[in-house]
């Protein structure tokens, strides 16, 4: 947890400073670790270097700037700190293979005539669900994105209370990780959140029971949040049937998912799971309510 907080805080900086020049000693200045020992802590928690990040994050925003505005191609790759047009150019094809150029006029047609149909609303695999799920819409956007081309995003319409929530969701058997420990992690941005969002994975028996369950609620993301990036580690026990997870939204408010991945992880990765209240116990506990 320590470093995840390291991770999320460093994260959090670079968001903000993707239009500056960003050092090593930047990094270090803001980790509070050394230069190589944070790069090993960054690379197991993220999936890549501090230095691949910056570069993807430049690029997506690019991308959006290439999508929503009329900015010079030239001035967007001297906002987002490459050296030329040409530099600019190869590393963008590399990652959506094709030049910024092309992708500004091929993503323009496409997401209008997207708009047109009202596509966005329907997401394979993903699912709407909640106390409340017809006071909230969830989609895909093109324009807040953190990585690729798209992000999928929950928003509160017409929400009156801050208990009233909703879930964009997947579920999928357990039968590949029984016996493990599982990691769902992804990035995270949200907006005028009043109460809370989280992502959330639960592990259910054949029987439904809850055999383990996070949603984050000790740790919740409240309020509008740069992108980041947050994690949950739940062992699959072997009697396990389905495995649920995706972003909560409770109250008003929006937030935005990109990049869920899950892996495998050993002991050496902490479970989050939390003591769901309610749970039977083995035996009877202070019968003379003098325990506290």
């Amino acid at each position: 947890m320590y470093y995840e907080k390291a991770v999320q805080k460093t994260i959090d900086w670079i968001e903000s400073h993707l239009h500056e020049q960003i050092s090593h000693e930047d990094i270090v200045s803001v980790s509070g670790f050394s230069k190589f020992h944070f790069h090993r802590i960054f690379q197991k928690e993220v999936g890549m270097s501090v230095a691949s990040y910056i570069r993807l994050r430049r690029l997506a925003n690019a991308a959006a700037a290439l999508l929503y505005t009329d900015v010079r191609i030239i001035d967007i790759a001297l906002c987002y700190q490459f050296e030329s047009q040409e530099a600019f150019t190869r590393t963008f094809k590399k990652l959506y293979h094709m030049p910024p150029g092309a992708y500004r006029t091929f993503m323009k047609r496409l997401t209008s005539k997207k708009e047109e149909s009202c596509m966005e609303k329907k997401m394979k695999g993903w699912v709407l669900s909640g106390s409340h799920p017809f006071q909230f819409e969830m989609g895909v956007d093109r324009e807040n994105v953190h990585q690729g081309k798209v992000s999928g995003y929950l928003k509160s319409t017409m929400v009156q209370d801050i208990g009233e929530f909703a879930t964009m969701m997947q579920q999928f058997k357990a039968d590949r990780y029984l016996g493990k420990r599982l990691r769902l992690s992804s990035f995270i941005k949200t907006k005028g959140v009043q109460h809370f969002a989280s992502l959330w994975m639960r592990v259910d028996s054949a029987a439904d029971d809850v055999l383990q369950f996070d949603n984050m609620s000790n740790r919740p993301i409240t309020g509008t949040t740069n992108w980041n990036h947050y994690a949950v580690v739940l062992d699959v026990p072997e009697n396990s049937a389905v495995i649920s997870f995706g972003v909560q939204l409770s109250g008003p408010g929006q937030v935005w998912m990109d990049h869920v991945v899950f892996e495998e992880v050993d002991e050496s990765v902490p479970s989050t799971n939390l003591e769901m209240p309610g749970e039977l116990l083995d035996e009877p506990v202070n019968l003379s309510f003098e325990e506290e």
